[in-house]
């Protein structure tokens, strides 16, 4: 049985840079663009943290972002980016990842938990509720800036 590992880096890593662009291109059929000095942000900012999942040969096979912030009404976490690489879906990673980003947000004292999802990702969307997750009553509103 294969092990996988879940890090979350600090430093600027070529390999993993590169890991990220590729696994972006199975997350959205939008063009994202990604520089290397943009993942040096999301790795130095201290409200975010890049969750890579890796296989035994240290090659990334998946990934999410837990994002946390403190306003008036308390702690909070948003998981973004969630994708495990094609080959290695069905085997229960995505769970693995979720998982850990539920216990960085324990450790980091959060208060809720959220995280969207497109409606079409069926199997996104029934792990989010196995795991405890439920459908928000709210609107969420975007706009690009």
């Amino acid at each position: 049985m294969e092990e996988f590992t879940i890090i979350v880096p600090t430093t600027f890593d070529e390999q993993h840079y590169h890991a990220v662009v590729r696994l972006f291109t199975q997350l959205t059929t939008r063009d994202i663009t990604f520089t290397p000095d943009m993942y040096r942000a999301l790795i130095e900012d201290s409200c975010s943290d890049l969750c890579l999942l890796t296989d035994s040969q240290a090659q990334v096979v998946g990934m999410l972002t837990l994002n946390s912030c403190v306003s008036p009404t308390g702690k909070r976490g948003w998981i973004e980016d969630v994708v495990v690489d094609e080959a290695y879906r069905g085997k229960a990673l995505g769970r693995k990842l979720v998982d850990y980003a539920i216990g960085l947000a324990r450790e980091r004292k959060l208060q809720t938990l959220m995280l969207t999802s497109n409606p079409k990702r069926v199997a996104a969307n029934a792990l989010y509720r196995s795991m405890g997750f439920e459908p928000k009553e709210t609107n969420i509103y975007k706009m690009q800036l």
